[in-house]
């Protein structure tokens, strides 16, 4: 089975623009498009693709991905974060309705949110969704301290989630009928959100989760085996901006393995090898992560890089039990 991760860019500023866009056959909805059909994935989690509630854009890029040879018939997503008001100022900029006084950064609700497209079946009664858990609850939770006018406050800590975008647990129904639970997330960037850091805090956080998840440390039951860690932490082992030990943390947490999938970006010399790049800044960065359970075994993985500027997508291949 073949595991697949993107962050794909197709947000868009507004609601129903990207179903516009995937109708008008948009070069950057057919590149990603290719991206994934040349992949080949049995089971593909897709980032940054805008959310509506019937589902009618993430509909219409299957279609497109069906007519290139590659269908992946299964969908699933659900309301994520991003763009979710809240009605307070959690940012402590002194205004409300910004896109940083939403539970995720968004400029509307459902903007850039997360969808997983299989061949396979999904176990619907199995999935669980943990994001609405608040972040406040998480053990150790490094919360912004307060500073002037009193922020951040209690009245925000009752209601700020944890999850960027979200935190799912899904199942997929394998062909021997077994289950494989994915864990799925994409946290925000660990930079910007105000001068109490937090950004920065909370993106530690988020990756934080699935450590205290799997050592049963929080209110929900860790996932039966097997399953697969996969999402984008925005966050690189050791450089870039963030708290690094999040992510090295879950990659060292004695359940799971890192295939450490290489790949070498369009134009370098070869040089740079890592799972994943941000498309520009300071230098290489690896954000995007698919880390299974250390009962599955682990065949190949890689990356495969789309046009200059935008994210690889990154793959693995795992033997079934």
């Amino acid at each position: 089975m073949r595991l697949a991760v993107l962050n794909s860019g197709l947000g868009r500023d507004g609601p129903g623009l990207l179903l516009r866009d995937i109708r008008r056959d948009a070069p950057d909805v057919l590149a990603v498009r290719d991206l994934i059909a040349a992949a080949r994935p049995d089971v593909l989690l897709l980032l940054r693709i805008d959310y509506d509630l019937d589902g009618v854009a993430l509909g219409a890029f299957a279609e497109r991905l069906a007519e290139a040879g590659h269908p992946m018939p299964h969908r699933f997503a659900i309301r994520p974060n991003s763009g979710l008001a809240t009605g307070l100022d959690l940012d402590g900029d002194g205004r409300l309705g910004t896109p940083d006084d939403a539970q995720g950064y968004g400029r509307f609700a459902g903007a850039g949110g997360m969808a997983i497209l299989s061949r396979l079946p999904f176990d619907d009664a199995g999935v669980r969704d943990h994001s609405g858990f608040l972040w406040r609850d998480l053990p150790g939770a490094l919360l912004p301290e307060h500073q002037g006018r009193n922020f951040p406050s209690e009245e925000v800590f009752a209601i700020q989630r944890l999850s960027s975008t979200g935190h799912w647990q899904v199942p997929i129904v394998t062909p021997a009928g077994t289950r494989l639970s994915l864990l799925a997330w994409h946290a925000g960037p660990p930079v910007f959100g105000g001068p109490h850091a937090r950004n920065r805090r909370r993106n530690h956080d988020e990756t934080a989760f699935w450590h205290h998840l799997l050592d049963d440390a929080l209110p929900m039951p860790p996932p039966d085996r097997p399953f697969v860690v996969i999402g984008n932490a925005n966050l690189d082992p050791s450089v870039g901006d963030g708290i690094h030990a999040a992510i090295r943390n879950l990659l060292a947490h004695p359940a799971l393995q890192d295939p450490a999938p290489t790949g070498t970006r369009p134009g370098a010399d070869g040089a740079d090898r890592t799972t994943a790049y941000w498309p520009r800044g300071p230098g290489a960065m690896r954000v995007s992560y698919i880390l299974p359970s250390r009962d599955l075994q682990v065949l190949d993985s890689g990356t495969i890089w789309p046009d200059e500027g935008r994210h690889a997508l990154v793959w693995v291949d795992i033997a079934l039990p």
